[in-house]
């Protein structure tokens, strides 16, 4: 089998895994609405809808993020059932596809939720976005697997140790903080028109080549070690 066919397969997996449970993007899902819901409720978006352009990037963001975090861990805990993960480390396939399959899992599955969360956010934030919309759609992928790619990463990183759920968002914050900034003043350059995103999204490509790139030349020595 090739390395493309042993992504695949991967990617297969995972897909019939959470269409058959759906817990991940449940999840996401249900906790990124709450996040939009919660702070719609704190102010009048229609009332202040210049602050309302200033923030709703940010909160879009951060909602996103940690969201994604409960996914990424559960992700990893199905490969514990049954032996799983040590199967995988005895097969003679690429350790770089089965973290590129998990990671495109991962990246449509917070795909999916974005989808969703899109118009109920505007609705409720009354967003008319001054800005090139079109940009979005550049936006919303980079920042997307800048944050599933690493997380996935780190999510198998402490996948052995005793408080995974804890230690995860400890590691991911602050590698993470740098595209975050970059999606966020990219996004809000977007909704308030005042200024050109180009420079945050040459950050967020960067960003996405050198730590796939990392990451993919180290998950061997992540998925190998005892």
């Amino acid at each position: 089998m090739t390395y493309l066919g042993h992504l695949l397969a991967h990617l297969r997996k995972d897909l019939r895994l959470e269409w058959r449970a759906r817990d991940s993007v449940n999840g996401m899902l249900f906790f990124a609405l709450l996040v939009v819901v919660v702070f719609a409720l704190a102010f009048d978006p229609t009332a202040y809808p210049t602050i309302a352009r200033q923030i709703s990037g940010g909160l879009l963001w951060v909602g996103l993020l940690f969201a994604s975090m409960t996914a990424l861990n559960q992700s990893w805990s199905r490969e514990l059932r049954n032996g799983v993960l040590d199967a995988h480390r005895l097969a003679a396939a690429p350790a770089s596809a089965f973290f590129a399959g998990k990671a495109l899992a991962n990246f449509l599955f917070v795909t999916a939720v974005e989808v969703v969360l899109a118009p109920v956010f505007a609705v409720l934030y009354n967003l008319h976005p001054l800005g090139r919309t079109s940009v979005l759609l550049v936006i919303l992928p980079l920042g997307t697997w800048a944050l599933v790619g690493n997380g996935t990463f780190f999510a198998a990183l402490s996948l052995r140790t005793r408080n995974r759920e804890l230690l995860l968002p400890l590691v991911l914050l602050p590698i993470s903080a740098p595209a975050l900034l970059a999606m966020i003043q990219a996004t809000t350059a977007v909704l308030t028109g005042e200024s050109e995103p180009g420079l945050w999204i040459n950050l967020l490509i960067a960003y996405d080549i050198v730590f796939t790139t990392l990451c993919v030349l180290l998950f061997d020595f992540v998925l190998r070690e005892d």
